[in-house]
């Protein structure tokens, strides 16, 4: 019969465990970090950026832990290299059209799991004697539920086509495969994962419709009606696909590169719509976005007229439609 002051991991392999999870939380923290420079979507940028500071919090906690383990403090380690395999392969989406493989890989793949290991430790230790233990996994547990169920929010809202779905899958079967070969987040051999929460599950507060209400926000800016003008000229030649047409609106030191036009003639037969404005000065930055890409454009005033002075182009993955 098991003595009920009995632990569930002896002191060592308890900070081997803690820095499984410092390593987890730690380089997630990193990648999401990362990644909010990469991402047009603006709900998925948000997202990522909301829950830097939780997984920083939690890679502390875990840190700070070790020392009353016997063990040096802030101190990662993964359980294997497959699972630094794992963790290359999910970080390998930096691609401005893989918003969809990023979302689907840390909040179908990795979080659920991390949270499944949090809750089957949480529900085997020992309350007498490992309180901080339990304090912490407590924490980390909340903000994972909700992390997961703000991120399958996100999920559903850019997986909105049957081929945009589809690719979800395909990465997430790919990404998990791989993390099922680690062992899971702790290399326990046991891989498990909490299931994606129902719509109805997600409270009417979830960070994640804000993000969505602000990503599909029509407010509408104080252009001047030369701006204006200038703007609906510009859309409308690349809508039409008139490149010809387009560069009139062009500064005449900016020159698209090659690849830089290919983006361009993608925008052809989209619907442009103004998705940011903002005033730095004399200049207008303007974020322009049709069906298969999004624009970055820089206006200033000049004697002919508003023209772009700066202008690059960022694929989104969520934009085009099957």
């Amino acid at each position: 019969m098991t003595h009920p002051l009995a632990g569930f991991l002896e002191v060592d392999e308890s900070a081997r465990t803690v820095r499984h999870y410092r390593y987890v939380t730690e380089r997630m923290m990193r990648i999401l970090g990362g990644w909010i420079a990469l991402t047009p979507e603006l709900s998925a940028k948000l997202l990522f950026g909301r829950h830097v500071w939780d997984n920083a919090q939690h890679a502390d906690a875990w840190g700070k832990r070790l020392p009353e383990l016997r063990a040096a403090a802030q101190v990662s380690e993964p359980a294997n290299e497959r699972l630094v395999a794992f963790m290359d392969a999910l970080e390998a989406a930096e691609a401005p059209g893989q918003t969809i493989e990023r979302v689907v890989g840390v909040y179908r793949v990795l979080k659920p799991q991390l949270l499944a290991a949090y809750e089957a430790h949480l529900a085997s230790t020992n309350a007498v004697y490992e309180p901080p233990t339990c304090r912490i996994l407590s924490r980390c547990i909340a903000d994972e539920r909700r992390h997961v169920a703000a991120g399958e929010s996100i999920a559903r809202h850019l997986l909105r086509t049957p081929a945009l779905a589809e690719r979800g899958r395909a990465g997430e079967a790919r990404l998990w495969a791989l993390l099922e070969a680690a062992g899971g987040v702790n290399g326990s051999g046991a891989a498990m994962r909490v299931a994606a929460p129902g719509a109805e599950t997600v409270p009417p507060t979830d960070d994640a419709r804000e993000f969505i209400r602000l990503e599909q926000a029509t407010a509408q800016w104080p252009i001047a009606p030369e701006l204006a003008g200038a703007l609906d000229g510009f859309g409308a030649a690349l809508a039409a696909g008139d490149l010809e047409a387009a560069r009139r609106w062009l500064d005449p030191t900016v020159e698209p590169g090659a690849d830089l036009s290919a983006r361009l003639r993608e925008a052809r037969g989209g619907r442009p719509r103004l998705v940011a404005f903002a005033r730095v000065g004399e200049q207008r930055l303007v974020k322009l976005r049709f069906d298969g890409s999004t624009l970055l454009l820089r206006w200033v005033p000049t004697d002919a007229g508003w023209r772009v002075a700066a202008l690059e182009a960022a694929v989104s993955s969520a934009a085009r439609p099957a």
